[in-house]
């Protein structure tokens, strides 16, 4: 074992991390600062203001992204899961994707700040995420959106929330939900980042960063192969019939992409993948420092939220000339 994998040493690590990360971002135009992540794709345009989500885990603060118009009728709503190894509570870093959703396929967007390890380890993080969902479908009327047409979504982390996020739904009986969409996820916590593979020699993610995020997040080893932070993972073998929709974005050298196409199959097997779209000559995070990539795949991902939100509307109508 690592120095970094023990769990006193990875909290203090993440812990430092965390330190680093506020206060990049408070500075002022800074690499790294919120107003930089903001300035992102500036063509993407829309409304936002802040709301707080009560949860057990304590008041959840997140932004709401309006689309355009006069909101009758209300719209439907993605809820959208930032990244930052289960460790980072970075919610600008998905303000471009998020407004780009917003324009692009005429939806409400909820961007979530969730509780983060070490101070909140596993599985915090995954519940509070499924008490917001429910949150967000149980009080559309008063905030603006249709909490019966919802998506979930994240990048790295928060598409293990978002996966997180689904699989509870399915176990627990709703609620609905039309999409989710998994951007570079961890989905196999129980496999160490050293035994992983990925098609170049120094991927972006490397494996002393794994020991950190993941010893942070789950000291107990034995706890990783859990179905809300492994659903990749051979050892989670429940039939997945009828859990949500699934489009899965990978990236060609992500170190996690062999997960990402693991659950995909997995997720095909069940009915429920829509899509696999696999970002040639990328690398994990790719978007965030790769304008013309995120310009690329931001639009494809907003394509299958709209699509997925029609797709519900058509199946209605059919019910109802029945």
């Amino acid at each position: 074992m690592s120095l970094l994998a023990r769990p006193a040493v990875a909290a203090f690590a993440a812990k430092a991390m965390q330190r680093i990360a506020s206060v990049a971002s408070r500075r002022a135009g800074g690499p790294g600062s919120a107003a930089a992540w903001r300035a992102r794709l500036p063509e993407y345009a829309c409304a936002t203001r802040e709301l707080t989500v009560p949860t057990a885990y304590g008041p959840a603060r997140a932004v709401l992204y309006l689309p355009a118009g006069d909101g009758t009728p209300p719209p439907p709503v993605h809820v959208n899961f930032h990244g930052g190894g289960y460790v980072l509570p970075q919610i600008e870093l998905d303000d471009a994707l998020c407004r780009c959703i917003a324009v692009e396929a005429g939806v409400a967007v909820l961007n979530v700040d969730y509780v983060v390890a070490p101070q909140h380890p596993f599985p915090a993080p995954p519940r509070q995420a499924y008490e917001i969902v429910r949150w967000v479908a149980g009080h559309g009327g008063e905030h603006g959106w249709d909490g019966d047409r919802l998506s979930v979504g994240g990048q790295s982390a928060g598409g293990g929330l978002a996966a997180a996020v689904a699989r509870q739904a399915l176990e627990e009986g709703g609620p609905s939900i039309a999409l989710q969409v998994l951007h570079y996820p961890p989905l196999d916590l129980a496999t160490a980042a050293r035994d992983k593979r990925a098609a170049i020699a120094r991927p972006m993610l490397r494996p002393w960063m794994a020991d950190v995020f993941d010893s942070a997040y789950i000291p107990d080893p034995k706890r990783r192969a859990d179905r809300l932070a492994s659903p990749a993972n051979p050892s989670d073998t429940a039939d997945l019939r009828g859990i949500a929709p699934a489009f899965v974005v990978t990236a060609e050298f992500d170190l996690l992409k062999s997960e990402g196409v693991a659950y995909a199959d997995r997720l095909r097997t069940a009915g429920s993948l829509v899509g696999h779209h696999d970002v040639g000559g990328a690398d994990h995070g790719y978007d965030t420092g790769d304008e013309a990539r995120a310009r690329e795949v931001y639009p494809l991902i907003a394509a299958r939220v709209r699509q997925a939100f029609a797709a519900e509307g058509s199946e209605g109508a059919a019910e109802g000339a029945v």
